[in-house]
């Protein structure tokens, strides 16, 4: 007499390399979502604190842009003996110069994160995707403000004074950390699709050169033969430049600020998006 020995059929076992799936971006609510920034920007100011050398952009870059172009350019646009005029223009758009230069930083430090592997500890925590690139964000901005805040002191040292008002002085830094913030956002996006961080750098100069050099930052325009002036006037970093400068000064704005706030707004607009979802793809 035979016997038959029925079997359920086994279930596959997960796999070990897969871990928890984080649940979906739209299920996790404002609070939690400040929550896990907040986390992630701590995390990201210990990593500084333990690597402090990564500081010394911040700390040495505003110093040593100020004594340079004080003391090289001043005296060739304001005259000989002239340098304390010509520290009144400069810093102002040295402030616009500062959030370009820091997010050009944060394109090759995301992507250098995925070649550690750092990202992958994200991937399988239950933390909305965004609030990774927001946190830092976050920290580099404060980053920025440490630069402005050495900036303004080299150039209080040299001979800067605020002819308008203390509120007007924090309005113009406040505008260049709202610019600077925008474009942390577009050189996030070159830092998710460029292979190594080193064809990041070397994308980000080609953006960065023409934009500094042909703008109102070091040199008024009307200098400027008439091709190179009218890049100029639709340069976002001459209008950033133009506004601080407006506000530090107490000169007229025009349409400097909003045309600032309308670019700031747009390049969010387009690229915090296509940043997100490109860092969606990669984790």
């Amino acid at each position: 007499m035979s016997t038959v020995t029925t079997t359920k059929p086994s279930t596959p076992a997960a796999s070990p390399a897969a871990g928890p799936r984080p649940p979906a971006e739209d299920r996790i609510g404002l609070r939690a979502n400040l929550r896990h920034i907040g986390a992630l920007a701590r995390r990201n100011a210990l990593q500084i604190k333990q690597d402090p050398e990564s500081m010394f952009d911040v700390l040495f870059m505003p110093i040593i842009f100020t004594l340079l172009f004080v003391f090289v350019f001043g005296g060739a646009i304001s005259g000989k003996g002239n340098q304390g005029e010509y520290v009144n223009y400069v810093v102002p758009g040295l402030m616009a110069m500062m959030g370009m230069n820091i997010a050009m930083g944060v394109g090759t430090g995301v992507n250098d994160d995925f070649k550690k592997g750092v990202m992958d500890r994200f991937r399988s925590m239950p933390i909305a995707r965004s609030s990774v690139l927001i946190a830092k964000i976050v920290v580099e901005l404060g980053r920025m403000m440490v630069a402005i805040s050495i900036l303004l002191g080299m150039g209080f040292l040299l001979g800067l004074s605020i002819k308008s008002s203390v509120l007007d002085l924090f309005l113009a830094i406040g505008l260049s950390a709202v610019f600077g913030a925008s474009l942390m956002w577009i050189f996030i996006l070159l830092g998710l699709t460029m292979k190594t961080a080193q064809a990041v750098q070397g994308m980000a100069m080609l953006v960065l050169m023409p934009l500094q050099f042909g703008s109102s930052i070091f040199a008024p325009p009307t200098t400027m033969p008439g091709w190179l002036q009218s890049f100029t006037d639709v340069n976002p970093l001459s209008n950033l430049a133009d506004a601080a400068r407006g506000l530090i000064n107490g000169t007229p704005l025009g349409n400097s600020v909003w045309i600032t706030l309308a670019w700031s707004v747009g390049l969010t607009a387009v690229t915090m998006p296509l940043a997100v979802r490109k860092f969606r793809q990669k984790t």
